[in-house]
């Protein structure tokens, strides 16, 4: 049996390249959405760093807004995750002064919009939460550090 073939090996080159292309524009967009989250989290006095730990910057995430750290639970359960992922991206957004539709465009552009959020202009105005706005939590004599700095007492 003759198991040679007329197919050159020119096309497994080609394919190997542009694989290699899309592998090396992926890194580097991934790259500029991690520093856009880094920059982001320094914005709000928390290690940039925390931005690469995969869930531990969900956790900073969730210090940064002023939601309680059970969230975390929330947002590493499937399904479940989703509602609560979007509502945390949400009040992150609005924890530095932009609106809604701020929010869709880190949702669903991020590795545009946490460049624009850590590098733009955005300040950090404190906790969006609802709760953290009102006194951390309905338990003041804690002494929550999610409380913003103008509310403690």
């Amino acid at each position: 049996m003759d198991y040679s073939s007329d197919y050159s090996s020119g096309g497994i080159g080609i394919l190997a390249g542009i694989g290699a292309t899309f592998f090396f524009i992926y890194l580097a967009i991934l790259i500029v959405a991690i520093a856009g989250m880094w920059k982001t989290f320094e914005k709000a006095g928390k290690p940039g760093w925390a931005a690469i730990i995969p869930i531990y910057n969900i956790y900073i995430m969730i210090e940064i807004v002023g939601k309680p750290s059970i969230w975390l639970l929330w947002c590493i359960i499937p399904c479940v995750n989703i509602v609560f992922s979007i509502w945390l991206i949400n009040l992150m957004s609005k924890s530095f002064g932009k609106e809604e539709g701020f929010t869709v465009g880190l949702v669903l552009l991020g590795f545009i919009f946490w460049p624009i959020l850590g590098f733009g202009s955005a300040k950090y105005l404190g906790p969006s939460a609802a709760e953290a706005q009102q006194g951390g939590f309905g338990n003041n004599q804690f002494g929550n550090p999610n409380n913003p700095p103008f509310n403690q007492p």
